[in-house]
């Protein structure tokens, strides 16, 4: 199998979601990805990934409550949003023990993806996420081939449609990039084929996604694995309120400029440009008025 294949196979897809001509709410561009980090641990220890450094990313067993899916649910529902839900983050979504029930919330608003390294999944999991209308499972293998077996056995028993998961293929070495779109995960990680910082490149991620964490913060996209600097928290102010605030807003007009100046993206070697260009065009647009 080839590494590159399948970090085109989810480049590709994820296109689908995120690009086109964004939907407008009160005058603002809305986002189109929205990734939610339900739990702060994992139960793998990845060499590329912060998670296996306790001192950059510790796991604090903190999880999202019900209360603040709820808020969520209806604030992305006031903002008509039409793009994609995704649980992933900085943890292990299915270590979460109200996943079914979160999956049967959110999914009423837009499609759930969960992107997990499939440890704990069995096909009893699998079913019971099917029913409560979760999209897709991405299946991230971390161990070799032997799994892609192990999965398509597990969906078959579950009894579901099989395009239900994804498997991608994440077992090769430091010299194929793991099978990742590699990152330093803005400073953070020095492991594989880490390609230079550039102070001078654009970044669209603040045009088309955020991520809200555990606690109700929301952070400009999920390479800050530091948490450093926090657009604002989902129990004080609105998601509109702060996906159109001052911070975000700063921040957004400095990476459409090509500027990353700022902590944490004057540490970030992402490629951000890879999604989001209309979204980046109409937030241009918009700040040129």
């Amino acid at each position: 199998m080839d590494p590159k294949n399948t970090i085109r196979t989810n480049l590709n897809r994820r296109t689908q979601i995120v690009d086109g001509k964004p939907d407008f709410y009160k005058g603002y561009p809305s986002p189109t990805w929205v990734e939610l980090s339900l739990i702060d641990v994992c139960n793998r220890k990845c060499s590329f990934c912060p998670k296996s450094d306790e001192l950059v990313a510790p796991d604090t067993y903190q999880s999202m409550t019900r209360p603040l899916i709820e808020k969520i649910h209806d604030e992305l529902k006031v903002m008509k949003f039409k793009g994609a839900i995704a649980l992933c983050g900085y943890g292990e979504p299915m270590l979460h023990k109200d996943i079914n029930w979160i999956v049967k919330k959110l999914s009423n608003v837009a499609p759930v993806e969960i992107i997990t390294n499939g440890d704990v999944l069995t096909s009893k999991k699998i079913q019971d996420l099917y029913l409560a209308g979760v999209s897709k499972v991405l299946v991230s293998m971390y161990d070799g081939p032997e799994q892609i077996e192990k999965f398509e056995t597990l969906t078959k028993k579950a009894n579901v449609p099989n395009d239900t998961i994804i498997l991608r293929d994440r077992w090769y070495n430091a010299d194929s990039d793991f099978g990742v779109k590699l990152t330093n995960r803005a400073g953070t990680m020095k492991t594989g084929n880490q390609k230079p910082k550039d102070f001078y490149s654009k970044c669209f991620y603040p045009t088309y996604q955020f991520l809200i964490d555990w606690n109700g913060d929301i952070f400009l996209c999920p390479q800050d694995w530091q948490r450093r600097v926090t657009m604002g928290n989902m129990l004080q102010e609105s998601l509109f309120e702060i996906w159109t605030g001052k911070i975000i807003t700063k921040f957004r007009k400095r990476l459409l400029d090509g500027k990353r100046d700022c902590t944490p993206c004057n540490k970030c070697n992402a490629e951000g440009t890879m999604l989001g260009k209309d979204h980046a065009k109409a937030w241009a647009s918009l700040y040129k008025k």
